[in-house]
């Protein structure tokens, strides 16, 4: 199965088309997908070590998805309040200070925000472009 991808080229920066076999296990696209699955996965695994509760987790996994309200302000403000939330910087910071500060509760919401990132990029769903909600870095969905 093949589809078609719109490319810009570094030689000279001209748009063009190319194909791109779907089934390429080294394609951007699939790796981006598999890197989120391992990510969603990791998070699920420390969770469970640091013995989280799990209706906490389920409660709060979908919580960065609010960053979508910010398309009530138009497209630039809510691809931006959207690609802040969806990117690994915010809970990596969470992360350090969970664990260096010794705050268990901090660490834990950051895997919780790690997994709904890893859950998105698994499933296909990328960051923002500022011309609407459905265009992303992985695809147009």
């Amino acid at each position: 199965m093949e589809e078609t991808l719109n490319v810009q080229t570094q030689e000279n920066g001209q748009q063009g088309k190319t194909r791109a076999n779907s089934l390429d296990l080294l394609s951007p696209r699939l790796l981006l997908h598999l890197e989120g699955a391992i990510v969603l996965l990791a998070s699920l695994v420390l969770y469970t070590l640091h013995g989280g509760n799990w209706w906490l987790f389920g409660l709060l996994l979908l919580t960065p998805d609010l960053s979508a309200l910010g398309y009530l302000a138009g497209s630039k403000v809510g691809a931006r309040c959207y690609n802040l939330v969806h990117t690994y910087l915010l809970p990596g910071v969470l992360t350090a200070y969970g664990l260096l500060g010794g705050k268990e509760l901090a660490f834990l919401l950051a895997l919780i925000w790690f997994a709904h990132i890893g859950l998105d990029r698994a499933l296909g769903f990328g960051l923002k472009y500022m011309t609407e909600f459905k265009d992303t870095h992985l695809a147009h969905v």
